[in-house]
């Protein structure tokens, strides 16, 4: 099996797609917190604020969406074909909930009826919610596994079996951190009234999420322990989650000196470091089988060729640094707080 520097091309892939969807879960995180917030401003000027505040990077963060799809396809198909097989439903309904949260976003200041912004609000913020929660139901299921028989198949539920317990509990774990993270750059980019409003929604953001954080934890704990049978054989991994906690705990005191951008890194380097958690808690192993391991895939039997993973891993190493440049220059052209003008929605 080739390697580069000693680690076989499976799992460099598979670090490339952690960090990828690492990316979107952080830069997506404050757009869907922000729309999940939406509804808690009261003033029709704050709520056109809170919009434009995220309104030149929002479809650009689709970018790590998409990229991440396809790099999953293309390394490993057959876990693709799989998880979209048996996650069927809350896909459909996730690509349905970001057709309708674009159309808010567009729609809801083209025209001036209250009828008119109120619904697109309701559209927008119910659906930011519900994408949120979508992706942690997602989540959920791979940690807790799927029932997959011969060759990979399918042999589960179709309709609900997706909101199992558990599956809940990582969806509301997740719209919580990124309500945190929403409220935290909307911080960034806003003044005045606003501003106050949103430093009194993150203290009841931050409680949301250490106590749904918390209950998930011992749940896994109890019920799940299989999840943290790697972090029992390796006890060097339990540094991450000590590091993930020290990090979302020191989030409170920077706000507390209105260090908001540094309050910002801390919540998203206390997500990358939950999802390394998770990438820990899995490897070798991509989507686990509840019917029997072996019929479990894995990076190594869902992996595409040798040659087509040496090719991706180049194109990886060429676009990376161009991706890179390009969110950096988006970000820092749009750096700032938000002023609104007759371009804005």
């Amino acid at each position: 099996m080739n390697t580069f520097l000693g680690i076989d091309y499976p799992t460099l892939w598979y670090l490339v797609i952690g960090l990828l969807f690492s990316g979107y879960a952080i830069l997506e995180g404050f757009d869907f917190g922000a729309g999940a917030w939406h509804l808690f401003f009261r003033k029709d000027l704050s709520r056109r604020i809170a919009i434009n505040a995220i309104a030149p990077v929002w479809d650009a963060n689709q970018v790590w969406l998409i990229i991440g799809g396809g790099a999953l396809f293309a390394g490993f198909p057959i876990m693709y074909a799989t998880m979209l097989s048996a996650m069927y439903v809350p896909f459909m309904l996730f690509l349905m909930l970001n057709v309708l949260r674009a159309a808010a976003i567009k729609f809801r200041s083209v025209e001036e009826m209250k009828w008119w912004r109120n619904s697109w609000d309701i559209i927008y913020s119910v659906s930011s919610i519900l994408i949120a929660f979508l992706l942690g139901v997602v989540l959920g299921n791979i940690l807790q596994g799927f029932a997959l028989g011969p060759n990979f198949s399918y042999q589960g539920g179709v309709f609900f079996s997706f909101l199992n317990p558990y599956a809940i509990m990582v969806g509301l774990t997740t719209l919580s951190i990124f309500m945190t993270q929403g409220a935290i750059y909307l911080l960034l980019k806003t003044e005045g009234r606003l501003h106050a409003r949103l430093t009194f929604l993150l203290k009841k953001g931050m409680i949301f999420f250490i106590i749904s954080f918390g209950i998930t934890t011992l749940y896994t704990l109890v019920f799940i322990p299989e999840v943290t049978a790697n972090f029992r054989a390796n006890p060097v991994y339990f540094v991450v989650p000590v590091i993930s906690f020290l990090a979302v705990a020191n989030v409170p005191r920077l706000v507390s000196k209105k260090q908001y951008m540094l309050a910002l890194i801390f919540s998203s380097l206390t997500m990358a470091f939950l999802l390394i958690l998770v990438a820990l808690q899995l490897y070798p192993t991509l989507l686990i089988s509840t019917i029997d391991p072996k019929f479990s895939v894995t990076i190594y039997n869902a992996a595409s060729s040798q040659k087509s993973l040496g090719i991706m891993l180049t194109i990886v190493a060429i676009g990376a640094p161009l991706l890179a440049a390009y969110f950096f220059f988006l970000y820092r052209t749009f750096n700032g707080k938000v002023k609104l003008d007759d371009t804005s929605y």
